[in-house]
C-alpha cells in the first residue's frame, strides 16, 4: 500500500534544512522532529546551529541519533558538499537560508544587492546541485520565496526580483528533475514573525523587546487576520510539499490572505 500523503509519512526520513538555525528553517526542523524525521540542520553560525540542535534533539524521539548539525555556508557550493558529504541518502532537502536587501534604486548598488543573489539563488541552486543525486524518487526539494513577489512596496525591487528567481528555479529544476520523480516546489511566505523580519524592524540586538512586539503587531494589522504569520504556520507547508508525492513545480502561498488586502 503507498504510503499516505501526510506528514506522519516523513517519520524516519531524512531531511536537509538549509539555513535551520532559526525562523521558519528552526520551525520546519521542530515539526520534521515530531513527526519522527531525522533533521540534519545547516547552518553558518557555530553558536546559532548548536543552540538549535540542542532544541531540536528535545523536540523528538532519539535525541541521540536524530539531530545532526553541520556548519557551513549554503551557498557555498563546495562548503556544503563537504558538509554533507557523510549522508549518503537524504529524502527531503529545504532551504530556507538567506537574506534580503530593502532600500531604494538611489541608494542599492550592484555590490550590495549581490547578497539578495548570493544568499537566497544561490543556496538553493547550490542544494539542488549537491542533493540531487542522494535523493530517492519520491523525494522533494522545498524552497522559500516571498509575497513581495506578487505585491512589492517602495523599496523592495530587488527583494522582490531575488524572490522571483527563487520561483523561477523551482518551476525549471521542477521540470528537469521530473523523469527521476524528484520534486520541487517552494513556500511563498507572507510577512512572518522571524528574526529577519525583526531585524528588518530595527530590533536586532533584541528581538524580545516590548518596542519589537509593538513593531510586529503594527505591521501585520492591515493583514486580513489582523497580524504576521508564525514561523511555524509557514513551516507546516513544508511538511505538506515534503509527503505528497503528487506536488511538484507548485508556489504555496501562505499569507494570511496578505496579498488580498
Amino acid at each position: 500500500m503507498p504510503q499516505l500523503p501526510l506528514p506522519q509519512s516523513l517519520a524516519g526520513s531524512t531531511v536537509v534544512v538549509a539555513g535551520g538555525s532559526s525562523g521558519i528553517g528552526l520551525a520546519a526542523g521542530v515539526l520534521l522532529r515530531t513527526v519522527g524525521a531525522r533533521v540534519v540542520v545547516v547552518a553558518r553560525d557555530e553558536a546559532k546551529l548548536a543552540a538549535a540542535v540542542e532544541k531540536l534533539a528535545a523536540a523528538g524521539p532519539d535525541a541521540n541519533q536524530a539531530v545532526v548539525g553541520r556548519t557551513a555556508d549554503a551557498c557555498d557550493e563546495d562548503e556544503l558538499r563537504r558538509a554533507l558529504e557523510p549522508f549518503d541518502a537524504i529524502d527531503h532537502v529545504m532551504v530556507t537560508a538567506g537574506t534580503l536587501i530593502m532600500g531604494p534604486l538611489t541608494e542599492i548598488d550592484r555590490k550590495a544587492g549581490s547578497i539578495v543573489v548570493d544568499s537566497r539563488l544561490w543556496a538553493a541552486y547550490s542544494a539542488a546541485r549537491v542533493t540531487e543525486s542522494r535523493l530517492p524518487e519520491g523525494g522533494s526539494l522545498t524552497f522559500v520565496s516571498g509575497d513581495f513577489v506578487r505585491r512589492p512596496v517602495p523599496g523592495t525591487a530587488l527583494a522582490a526580483a531575488g524572490l522571483g528567481a527563487i520561483e523561477a528555479l523551482t518551476r525549471g529544476l521542477a521540470v528537469e528533475l521530473a523523469p527521476r520523480r524528484i520534486r520541487v516546489n517552494s513556500i511563498r511566505a507572507g510577512g512572518t514573525d522571524t528574526p529577519l523580519i525583526r531585524s528588518f524592524l530595527g530590533h536586532g540586538a533584541d528581538p524580545t523587546s516590548e518596542s519589537a512586539d509593538a513593531a510586529i503587531a503594527a505591521m501585520g494589522a492591515a493583514s486580513p487576520f489582523g497580524r504576521l504569520g508564525t514561523a511555524q504556520e509557514v513551516a507546516a507547508a513544508a511538511l505538506f510539499l515534503m509527503a505528497n508525492p503528487y506536488v511538484t513545480g507548485s508556489i504555496l502561498a501562505v499569507d494570511g490572505g496578505q496579498t488580498l488586502a
